[in-house]
């Protein structure tokens, strides 16, 4: 595509030098990544600031520079206010705006993204649609998987990945949509059909000021959904009707509302619930009529994800029998409450609750069905938000006979630092702090005896632990698998 063409998206912008006819063939982030043809974007993130690599671009075969500061290079530089935006306006238009291609649902809130999101592509696959996906654990394509580096990917990458879709004939997508992303203007240019709130509770407060800014960013997904209507193409906003968020994101959006909850005034209720060991059953009631509900996804905090996943999908088109059968037989997802294997006496779940709220829904849940004691495993991450710490502290120590406060993800902190602020506040016994994160696994699970839960819980689905800038090889299903087979031996 020619610059001057791709320029010509931008209302206002200065050059270094008149703009010729320059092929672009990619445009790049990265100067790393940079090749022959490439448009460099400048991005000034948190650590690394791109307008310190515009030689490297250039030696990798960069052609233009897009850029915010005043930076002169042997190539075209063109300078704008925000190369953030910038860069999501001139991608969209590189890749031929791909989000107008297809169906886009987008899935926010604090907890219940990731489950979500896969109930969803579960539900569009049983109506044989092709789906993509772009989440926490990973991207997917039909049925192949991608690592993603972050929960809500930066502009470029997702305008390339939506195009990379279209060529390969996905019917749908669904994203999870991060605050961070949103606030940062990651999503710009992603044309939005279905927007998803799942809920709100602290998280993240490293980031946002307080929780009305955190609520606020979450906002964004829904205002961005438009403020006209096109009857052919017809847009939604999925909203929890249970939590107070809720009312706000009501009025950030001049789209059609549908609510879900179990209150009376929900319109995507569920009713006649049954919460037991190994199965939920609820019927869900829609504005379509009635389906009954019988899932292996246990809690009550999965019931509110199936109303999520169900309600998105009634607006998407899916019949309430296509749902109903796909909830059904949905096993679960990777690292959400996962069963690990390897005790006949004895339950080891591992879970991604990373939250205050999430940990306590968790917990509520197995208290729920605990013939015996409950153990939990838990930490805090370094470099994130530090008042949630003593909250998580609490919890564990409210809602489990015994808890064991670990390492996480310290990243660049002291891990006994980020512990000492987990503990400050709690009084009495009931606890312990083993820093080591396999040596507290190991730990509750020879602890452990006929009829006891040990729930590991924060790391989930994640395959590796951060400490510094190095992520090491960490598993929490499979470092459990292991202290399993040491107890037996032992």
């Amino acid at each position: 595509m020619e610059l001057k063409s791709l320029l010509s998206v931008l209302p206002f912008y200065d050059t270094s030098q008149t703009i010729t006819d320059i092929d672009i063939s990619y445009i790049e982030a990265d100067s790393r990544k940079v090749t022959a043809g490439s448009l460099f974007v400048c991005m000034e993130g948190y650590t690394v600031d791109g307008h310190d690599y515009i030689d490297q671009a250039i030696a990798n075969g960069a052609v233009a520079i897009l850029a915010e500061k005043d930076v002169r290079a042997s190539i075209p530089v063109i300078r704008v206010s925000n190369t953030s935006r910038a860069a999501a306006v001139v991608a969209a238009a590189f890749y031929g705006h791909p989000t107008k291609q297809f169906p886009l649902i987008g899935v926010t809130g604090t907890n219940g993204k990731t489950t979500t999101t896969y109930l969803l592509e579960s539900i569009l696959n049983e109506c044989n649609q092709k789906t993509g996906l772009i989440g926490t654990i990973q991207m997917k394509i039909g049925q192949d998987t991608y690592p993603v580096q972050n929960t809500t990917p930066d502009a470029l990458f997702l305008q390339k990945t939506f195009q990379r879709m279209h060529a390969e004939h996905v019917d749908a997508a669904v994203m999870e949509v991060s605050s961070h992303a949103l606030d940062l203007g990651r999503v710009h240019g992603c044309d939005f059909d279905i927007a998803v709130f799942t809920n709100l509770s602290q998280d993240h407060l490293d980031y946002h000021k307080d929780m009305n800014d955190y609520l606020h960013a979450k906002s964004l997904l829904f205002a961005q959904l438009g403020n006209t209507y096109d009857e052919a193409g017809k847009k939604y906003a999925v909203i929890n009707d249970d939590d107070p968020a809720g009312a706000t994101l009501k009025k950030s959006t001049a789209q059609h509302v549908i609510t879900y909850g179990c209150q009376p005034s929900a319109k995507v209720r569920a009713t006649d619930i049954q919460l037991e060991v190994t199965r939920t059953a609820f019927t869900m009631e829609t504005p379509v009529g009635s389906i009954r509900i019988n899932s292996s996804l246990i809690g009550k905090f999965n019931i509110y994800n199936m109303l999520a996943a169900g309600a998105a999908a009634i607006c998407a088109g899916v019949p309430l029998s296509v749902i109903q059968h796909s909830l059904g037989n949905m096993k679960g997802v990777s690292g959400r409450f996962e069963p690990v294997d390897g005790s006949e006496d004895y339950a080891v779940v591992v879970d991604y609750a990373h939250t205050p709220d999430s940990l306590e829904n968790v917990l509520e849940t197995i208290n729920g069905f605990a013939e015996n004691n409950v153990y939990v495993v838990v930490g805090c991450g370094g470099d994130r938000d530090k008042k949630k710490r003593p909250l998580m502290a609490s919890v564990a120590l409210k809602y489990a006979d015994h808890a064991i406060f670990t390492s996480d993800n310290p990243r660049t902190e002291d891990p006994g630092a980020i512990l000492a602020d987990m503990t400050r506040e709690l009084s009495g016994s009931g606890y312990e702090v083993v820093e080591n994160r396999r040596d507290a696994i190991a730990h509750a699970v020879n602890l452990a005896e006929k009829g006891d839960i040990v729930l590991i819980a924060g790391k989930g689905h994640e395959t590796y632990q951060e400490i510094g800038h190095t992520r090491y090889d960490f598993d929490d299903r499979e470092v459990a698998k292991e202290a399993i087979r040491a107890s037996a031996e032992s």
